[in-house]
């Protein structure tokens, strides 16, 4: 139970830095403007972001649904 303790204790304290890190971040930039550029970026990095993870989620399932989980252990 220590061990678990320790891990939850450490994971919420990297969630306490990057909500600390973001909110500096936010901070520094709220006075710069994007242009187009800027959203077409950001909407083209959304989409391939997305496309990446469902992709790979696929995959995911895919393997587990075909068996091919099942034949790595096995030669």
């Amino acid at each position: 139970m220590k061990g678990t303790a320790a891990i939850v204790v450490v994971l919420l304290g990297f969630l306490v830095a990057a909500g600390v890190i973001a909110w500096w971040g936010w901070s520094q930039l709220a006075d710069v403007q994007m242009g187009a550029n800027g959203y077409i970026a950001l909407g083209l990095g959304v989409v391939v972001t997305l496309a990446l993870g469902v992709g790979l989620m696929w995959l995911v399932y895919y393997s587990h649904r075909h068996g091919y989980d099942e034949r790595i252990g096995r030669r």
